[in-house]
């Protein structure tokens, strides 16, 4: 059963960022047009949304949710919470890297 709750949580992220650009691709891009690296590197709103999807995408969907308003107060928590689950998953699968090789 651990294998299909994290199968379902690693395709209902993505899915959901997906069908909500599908459904209002503004949200998307909005929140990324102004990001800029230090040394002045501008990178285009869709790649961020691109490598946000593939890397971290609870994150991502986080912080698409709380924009609209500004990341404030408490809604830093739930940035910090997703931030969590992704890494969470990248952890896990490192330390089972090794896992059938030994059966």
């Amino acid at each position: 059963m651990s294998c299909i709750s994290t199968l379902f949580l690693v395709i209902v992220s993505r899915v959901g960022i997906v069908l909500w650009w599908l459904a209002n691709p503004l949200s998307h891009n909005l929140p990324f047009t102004k990001w800029i690296l230090p040394g002045g590197i501008v990178f285009p709103g869709w790649l961020w949304v691109v490598l946000g999807g593939i890397f971290l995408p609870w994150t991502m969907l986080a912080y698409l949710f709380v924009f609209p308003g500004g990341v404030v107060g408490y809604e830093w928590i739930i940035l910090l919470a997703a931030l969590l689950i992704d890494l969470a998953g990248h952890g896990g699968s490192y330390y089972h890297r090794n896992r059938l090789s030994r059966i």
